[in-house]
């Protein structure tokens, strides 16, 4: 039997539904498809994506690390983050950051719960590893090294 993806779901817990409906309209510039008590879905087409907000209680950030979206050019790093800055989403950004073992350009905007996206083009990649860089391996946007050269 051969399965054919249609597209990738992704459902995170949610403290605040309103307040995660508010900031998803914003960075995906699209209402959503359906709301519920406690729930609400996004259809992304471009990429595809079944995007999923399930309001439960909960204390501490979970085990997500991040998400994102790469993209192919510095420029379209840039007019992602023109397109959140028009629609009132706060941004930073991360440009020439060595992150993953690669070096990229990114801009990062976080949701109600903490959520961090970004949008990122990888500039180098398959980094070699340096002892005295251990943040080389992490993805997450409190450890990336930004070069200042």
């Amino acid at each position: 039997m051969s399965l054919e993806a249609i597209k990738p779901h992704i459902a995170i817990n949610v403290n605040d539904l309103n307040a995660s409906i508010e900031f998803y309209r914003r960075l995906f510039d699209l209402e959503p498809a359906k709301v519920r008590q406690g729930y609400a879905k996004f259809e992304l087409h471009n990429p595809g994506l079944n995007f999923t907000l399930n309001q439960r209680t909960f204390g501490e950030a979970g085990a997500l690390s991040h998400l994102g979206f790469q993209v192919s050019s510095t420029e379209d790093v840039l007019a992602m983050r023109e397109q959140w800055h028009k629609r009132g989403l706060v941004t930073r950004d991360e440009m020439q950051t060595d992150c993953c073992y690669a070096t990229q350009d990114k801009t990062w905007a976080r949701d109600p719960d903490g959520n961090e996206w970004e949008v990122f083009v990888v500039l180098e990649d398959n980094l070699p590893e340096r002892p005295q860089v251990l943040e080389q391996a992490c993805c997450t946007p409190e450890c990336c090294d930004v070069h200042t050269d």
